[in-house]
């Protein structure tokens, strides 16, 4: 492979940790409508299929609708303040970046709501896009996204590796045909992912730079 491959990041728990964030609107849409909010553990184990999912399973389908528009009312005044990169995903965006690698995010959080943040925290400009569900993209793991952001910068699946960390990032990626990294420690434990294949754990996103090379050696 002549070029550096295309890096498609997932967001909530593998750039950035934005469970406090999500906990808070969260919340505040369940206690609107009448249900107790949730702990930090299970939003954790709730988040990673998209909005409408996460309300679904918080207050059910019938309320699903109201809960979303409650959640997206609350969000945005929470989004920024109580999220934050995790350690190491600056100097490796940054590192990747001056390398040669085209980046994208990946995210079932609305894409508006992603670059609000990457903004935020100063490395919106280091990704080519990001992607995210809306009306004609369905969410991960459909691999639509993933497509469209591959026809953006121009890369085969051979070209692309997804980084994330639960198993709907790992049947995304298999299902373009892409290389798949996860990092637990987001939403799930590397016992959680017992039976899930990536083509590597990594223990911390500092560790993807030095696999990236180590891939490219192997080739």
């Amino acid at each position: 492979m002549s070029r550096r491959p295309f890096v498609v990041f997932d967001l909530d728990g593998t750039l950035i940790d934005g469970y406090a964030a999500i906990g808070d609107a969260l919340g505040y849409a369940m206690e609107r409508l009448g249900a107790p909010p949730p702990s930090p553990a299970e939003v954790r184990r709730m988040v990673g299929h998209g909005l409408e999912r996460l309300l679904e399973k918080a207050v059910g389908v019938e309320r699903a609708a109201e809960g979303v528009r409650l959640f997206r009312e609350r969000y945005p005044a929470v989004a920024v303040p109580k999220s934050h990169l995790v350690p190491g995903a600056r100097e490796t965006v940054e590192a990747l970046d001056r390398s040669g690698h085209p980046l994208a995010v990946a995210s079932n959080k609305p894409a508006a709501f992603s670059r609000m943040i990457l903004e935020a925290k100063g490395v919106v400009d280091r990704f080519r896009a990001v992607g995210g569900p809306d009306a004609e993209t369905p969410a991960k793991p459909d691999p639509t996204m993933l497509v469209r952001l591959m026809d953006r910068v121009g890369a085969a699946p051979e070209e692309t590796l997804v980084v994330g960390d639960m198993e709907v990032d790992f049947e995304f990626a298999r299902a373009a045909g892409c290389r798949v990294v996860l990092i637990p420690g987001g939403s799930r434990t590397r016992e959680e992912l017992e039976g899930v294949t990536p083509d590597a754990f990594l223990g911390a996103i500092a560790e993807l730079p030095a696999w990236l090379t180590g891939a490219a050696d192997r080739k």
